[in-house]
């Protein structure tokens, strides 16, 4: 497959009409660490957006940022962190997870995938923080939506349609973001040795309390054991995030504790240690290794994710790694030779939720679905969608869906 590599929008806009008007498929990346994330790209040609760099506004006292989509995460990390800024949806490095270099995301991926850590239950995903666009249609046309404000027009809100499309519906060029002011400081409770059942009623305790919480994750002992920031070797960790200014943070962390003293003893991580653990738990790091295990990421009923668990346990070796209070749950499994499609699906059907498989080999991705499959109308709908945006079928076909 050839590579490439636009220097800029004009050239990406040019490269699009180009296949559009010859129906040449293109597959789009940006620093391709999630290429391995969905169906395999049937494609002609790959479009490297990756010499697209470079952030073009920043206004640190309106808290918005706009950047070229092939900057990576690490340098807007960077650039946010010197003016004690965040990007506050906590965007995962999936790049390790998925055979790729840490480091090499962009922020364009970020969007495209619309990516959230931890945050993401008080601070919702990358598409709530997706102000605006500019962008590339499958017909080759440059279009640009949004603005630098959240309210701003009336009309059709392009920016959330274009998170989580995965590139399927234009080739983003740049984009514009909300940004908010960085905690100050951060601590993290421990309590050890609960089950699943535990954890997820001491987190749903956490959460429902008044005290800000901004994290809540269960790790088994298994993969707590691969975590250097935990405490109580072969045990399991149920770690609950509290963040802010520092005299707020630790009055609100000392009633958290006394809260949880039903959970048993609960320890205590600093700041710097509490920074560690979540980046390894945004990242689903623990699960990196071995690199041929199937991995699944199911969205769930917080009280439910325990419960698709056990119920895939029964019959599949099964770590799962409890992220959002339990509506995140990460498994990794013997998937056999449907990366166990079949029993997550079938283990979703009483408890509702969706399942998408984040790690397989690409001839198991080709032939399962790797994201939750349609009820009809909504698939309809995405046929229809697609058929605006892009009527042949040029940009990553077949990356979500095998007809789109």
């Amino acid at each position: 497959m050839e590579v490439l590599r636009p220097a800029d929008a004009r050239q990406v806009e040019e490269l699009v009409a180009w296949a559009a008007a010859g129906e040449t498929p293109l597959e789009v990346l940006g620093g391709g660490s999630k290429r391995a994330l969905g169906r395999p790209v049937a494609a002609e040609h790959a479009v490297d957006l990756s010499g697209l760099t470079g952030i073009s506004l920043y206004e640190p006292e309106e808290l918005v940022l706009s950047a070229a989509v092939g900057t990576t995460l690490a340098e807007i990390e960077r650039t946010l962190a010197a003016h004690a800024q965040v990007l506050a949806f906590e965007p995962p490095d999936l790049g390790p997870l998925l055979g790729a270099e840490a480091g090499s995301g962009t922020i364009g991926g970020a969007v495209a995938c619309n990516l959230a850590g931890p945050r993401r239950i008080k601070a919702g995903a990358a598409r709530d923080h997706f102000l605006g666009v500019e962008a590339v249609s499958g017909r080759g046309e440059a279009f640009k939506a949004g603005g630098r404000v959240i309210k701003n027009v009336t009309g059709y809100d392009m920016c959330k349609l274009l998170a989580g499309a995965y590139g399927t519906l234009a080739a983003m060029t740049r984009v514009t973001l909300k940004v908010l002011p960085a905690p100050e400081t951060t601590r993290t409770v421990l309590l050890l040795g609960l089950d699943p059942v535990e954890a997820t009623a001491a987190m749903t305790a956490a959460l429902g309390s008044s005290h800000e919480v901004s994290g809540a994750a269960h790790l088994p002992a298994s993969l707590a054991a691969r975590l250097a920031e935990a405490a109580g070797a072969g045990k399991s960790l149920t770690a609950i995030r509290v963040e802010g200014i520092a005299p707020s943070v630790e009055a609100r962390t000392t009633a958290l504790r006394q809260e949880l003293s039903d959970y048993g003893r609960a320890e205590e991580l600093d700041d710097a240690g509490s920074r560690a653990l979540w980046a390894r738990i945004r990242d689903a790091a623990p699960l990196a290794d071995p690199p041929d295990r199937v991995l699944w990421r199911l969205s769930v009923a917080p009280q439910a994710g325990h419960s698709v668990a056990a119920a895939l346990a029964d019959g599949h070796d099964v770590e799962a790694l409890y992220d959002w209070g339990g509506g995140l749950v990460w498994l990794a499994l013997d998937g056999g030779d449907d990366a166990g499609a079949e029993a997550v699906r079938k283990a979703l059907e009483r408890r509702g939720g969706h399942a998408t498989l984040v790690r397989a080999p690409a001839e198991v991705r080709a032939a399962v679905p790797v994201f939750q499959p349609q009820p009809e109308p909504l698939a309809e709908l995405t046929r229809r969608v697609k058929e605006a945006f892009d009527p042949n079928r040029i940009l990553n076909r077949g990356r979500m869906y095998a007809e789109v």
